[in-house]
């Protein structure tokens, strides 16, 4: 497997992740500046529906995720058939889950909207439900788009779903200029804009597997359904406990941001600007986790469990340098950087205190959080990884948090101070789990 992949292999494998991480990241910020010519309640709409997608489409993250696994791991065992089928179950599980959450979202979406935030303006309400709806249209397309894009990394090719990305933010953003813009149609604009480009993407994708991919993760016949439910049972025991696993964690953060509106608007502010600075200084170990399920699922599917263990150190060692240097360049630049924003020297002040948090911390403690459970997923071992994370999150970033904020008087830096020894004492049980051998007698795929 060494031989396989090698440096040249690595850096072809990361590098376009990198990419792929910094144009998801961007395409969400684009669509909130682009849409705000309309107004705040256009901009608050947005920004509500967004939280609630978040955890809607976790499904299709933790499947894609599942699928992957199950795939990489047949590759690595060199069964090219039973690949190319677990990669059709992915395709049909993923259409299946979608079109459910669709239609059960587009039930009873504005009972959601309201039962989550209660009573608010008419105009940022009606803006939301316009958004919510039909943008829901646009799950199928997302969760082929996560799926085939998972199997194209199971195979090392990660420069097409990095161009794919590319193509999503393309013309979502010309959406955007026309029908923002030049049509005025608002919100609605911005939600066809977004409902556009997820279903080119997965049009396309679906189109390049046909044609271009491998043998390994080949679609053809893809038509003619056939159901393995054996495979499909492997991926939904990744998939089920990774989705309870974010869906968790994202609840838990959603609890804690609620301490920020108690320290007034310039918390709330500082935390958003801190927060999109952060995003950017952990693309390597996002890069790195999204590499570590294809590497490690790989070597554990030829059963090479110590060229597992080698790659899974190479991969956190580079997320390490690549961390440090990032978080380096954010503390000498934190002044300009926070100062583009407009914030007032009080709010600017606990950007500054949070980012320097998070920069000390992140180098120490992010990759072993948060990489290294992909290895653990990778090799089947995914409740061990769901059970720490879910204790963790609840037992000390949401309660550390409040006790650190109000009841010890740490005020808000207490909620970023709970997070870094979250990550701490997750990091020190993965690794433990790692260093011994109970993760290699988790069976994904039957012999």
């Amino acid at each position: 497997m060494r031989n396989s992949w090698n440096n040249h292999a690595l850096f072809y494998l990361l590098w376009p992740l990198m990419v792929e991480q910094i144009l998801t990241i961007t395409v969400g910020i684009l669509d909130t500046v682009m849409v705000s010519v309309v107004g705040q309640h256009a901009v608050s709409g947005v920004s509500l529906v967004d939280s609630i997608t978040i955890l809607l489409i976790i499904a299709f993250g933790a499947l894609s995720t599942g699928g992957s696994v199950v795939v990489s791991q047949y590759i690595g065992r060199r069964d090219f058939k039973k690949s190319s089928l677990a990669s059709k179950q992915l395709i049909y599980t993923s259409v299946v889950v979608a079109a459910i959450i669709t239609a059960l979202s587009l039930l009873c979406y504005r009972p959601m909207l309201q039962i989550i935030y209660g009573k608010i303006e008419a105009d940022v309400m009606g803006a939301a439900e316009t958004y919510f709806w039909i943008t829901l249209l646009s799950y199928p397309f997302l969760a082929v788009n996560n799926a085939a894009a998972s199997l194209f990394r199971s195979v090392g090719n990660s420069a097409i779903p990095m161009k794919i990305s590319i193509l999503v933010n393309l013309i979502n953003f010309a959406g955007n200029a026309i029908l923002i813009y030049g049509f005025h149609m608002g919100v609605t604009g911005a939600a066809i804009a977004t409902l556009t480009s997820r279903a080119v993407a997965a049009i396309v994708l679906l189109l390049l597997l046909r044609s271009r991919a491998p043998e390994s993760i080949s679609i053809s016949g893809l038509s003619k359904i056939r159901l393995e439910f054996p495979m499909i049972r492997s991926i939904l025991n990744i998939g089920i406990p990774s989705a309870l696993e974010n869906s968790m964690f994202q609840i838990g953060k959603i609890m804690v941001s609620r301490i920020f509106t108690f320290f007034g608007t310039g918390a709330i502010a500082a935390n958003a600007i801190a927060g999109i600075f952060s995003t950017f200084m952990v693309m390597p170990g996002q890069a790195a986790s999204l590499a570590m399920l294809t590497i490690v699922g790989q070597c554990v599917g030829a059963r090479a469990y110590e060229d597992a263990r080698y790659f899974a150190a190479k991969l956190i060692k580079l997320t390490y340098a690549g961390h440090l240097i990032l978080c380096t360049l954010c503390i000498i630049f934190m002044d300009p950087l926070t100062g583009m924003f407009g914030l007032t020297a009080e709010a600017q002040d606990l950007a500054k205190k949070y980012l320097l948090v998070h920069t000390i911390f992140t180098p120490i403690t992010w990759p072993l959080s948060f990489v290294l459970p992909n290895a653990l997923r990778a090799a089947g071992d995914v409740r061990y990884s769901m059970i720490v994370a879910i204790i963790s999150m609840w037992t000390i970033r949401v309660s550390v948090s409040y006790l650190l904020s109000y009841t010890l008087g740490f005020g808000s830096m207490g909620v970023w101070y709970a997070m870094v020894v979250d990550w701490a004492v997750r990091g020190t049980f993965y690794l433990i789990r790692w260093k011994g051998n109970k993760w290699q007698n988790k069976a994904v795929i039957k012999s």
